[in-house]
């Protein structure tokens, strides 16, 4: 992925809450759950091709409005979680973007063919036993 990181960081926006789970007094107390929100409509960071193609791969990931959010809550520390969601948002983005590999066409082996064509004849003699034959009965 040949973007900036720090530009795209720049981009992010981030809101916290309280997370639920363990930490006893803590989890009262301290807002450690964090959800990364990024606006790829409106990011100056990506081209538009690069949109486009974010929004064909990440459709389920991405709101009406456009915003993609992350949320990250394992961690006892805001700090961690932050790290955590913007960690797997770059995951998100360099999958998306990766140009996927064109499919090479193959052509099936000698033995493939002959257990194709058996397969063919013990099926087709399985059904001839099938017809009425006058002679036969």
């Amino acid at each position: 992925m040949n973007l900036s990181i720090e530009e795209i960081e720049k981009e992010f926006s981030f809101k916290t809450s309280r997370s639920g789970g363990k930490g006893g007094q803590n989890v009262n107390k301290v807002e450690t759950k964090v959800e990364l929100n990024f606006d790829i409509a409106n990011s100056a960071v990506f081209s538009e091709r690069q949109k486009e193609r974010l929004f064909l791969k990440l459709k389920n990931r991405i709101a009406s409005d456009g915003v993609i959010r992350i949320i990250s809550q394992n961690s006892r520390s805001q700090y961690k979680n932050k790290l955590n969601a913007a960690e797997n948002f770059f995951k998100l983005i360099e999958n998306a973007l990766k140009p996927e590999r064109k499919r090479i066409s193959t052509k099936p082996s000698a033995a493939e063919k002959e257990k194709r064509i058996l397969l063919k004849k013990k099926k087709s003699e399985k059904k001839s036993l099938r017809k009425f034959n006058p002679e036969t009965e």
